[in-house]
């Protein structure tokens, strides 16, 4: 965040986190049932003891695996749709619908469907770009018409074609849009990656390790496997905390 310095930040965080964890401890006590909400140590303790296992090891590549894929796929193509969105209103017209209907399904039945079309292992990359990809397009063409209007009519005057005008005004103008883009699309696809796998149960995934755990009442192990998602989902947006600080200490 501008204005903030990284120290500040950083001990923000560790206090959130601090008040998160408090909180949960709380409610746990109050409820008094560890197969309802176990307290936090237990959840680390039952990481720590699940991470250890081979078994973890596959799961958590394999998920990975299928995150990084369905946010590549989603942010290429939405890319491409979101700069022809961006330039062309009859574009923007004619896939309106499509993307209307893709926001409005629910996530649970873009999975049910796919579960009918694909393999196991397929069901939740699929699924992760379908939901992913309207929202890269819709912040793509959002950033690629912010260009200066006056920009865009001074690249004119000085003969520049279309494409020319795009390549030097409007996808400059548009990165912090495609940023932002990015970062959303990556938080979704980690969560409907792990939805996917706790419906379809590839071999090796986060979502079956969740959902072995549910069917064995093991709720603790279901909680310490929904970490595994929430940090992949930290540290992917971490990095893209970092690379949103690079790119501005680059431009400035």
């Amino acid at each position: 965040m501008k204005g903030v310095r990284p120290g500040r930040a950083a001990a923000d965080t560790v206090l959130a986190v601090a008040i998160l964890a408090s909180g949960w401890k709380l409610a746990s006590v109050a409820v008094g049932l560890e197969i309802i909400l176990p307290p936090p140590e237990k959840v680390l303790y039952t990481l720590y003891d699940v991470s250890l296992s081979p078994a973890f090891a596959r799961a958590l590549v394999a998920t990975s695996l299928r995150g990084l894929a369905a946010f590549a796929i989603s942010m290429a193509a939405g890319i491409l749709v979101g700069l022809v969105n961006g330039v062309s209103v009859r574009a923007t017209t004619l896939s309106a619908p499509a993307l209307t209907v893709i926001r409005a399904t629910p996530v649970l039945a873009i999975i049910l469907l796919a579960l009918i079309w694909f393999p196991s292992g397929v069901v939740p990359v699929f699924s992760a770009v379908v939901m992913a990809f309207p929202v890269v397009v819709a912040d793509v063409a959002t950033g690629i018409r912010s260009a200066d209007p006056s920009l865009v009519g001074m690249a004119r005057s000085f003969g520049m074609d279309r494409l020319a005008i795009l390549r030097h005004v409007r996808m400059p103008s548009a990165l912090p849009y495609v940023m932002s883009a990015a970062r959303n699309a990556m938080g979704l696809s980690w969560k409907v990656v792990v939805a996917g796998e706790v419906l379809s149960q590839p071999t090796h995934a986060v979502g079956t390790g969740m959902q072995n755990a549910r069917l064995m009442l093991e709720t603790t192990e279901v909680f310490a496997w929904a970490a595994v998602g929430v940090l992949l989902c930290a540290l992917s947006d971490a990095a893209f905390s970092l690379l949103e600080r690079k790119l501005q200490w680059s431009a400035n």
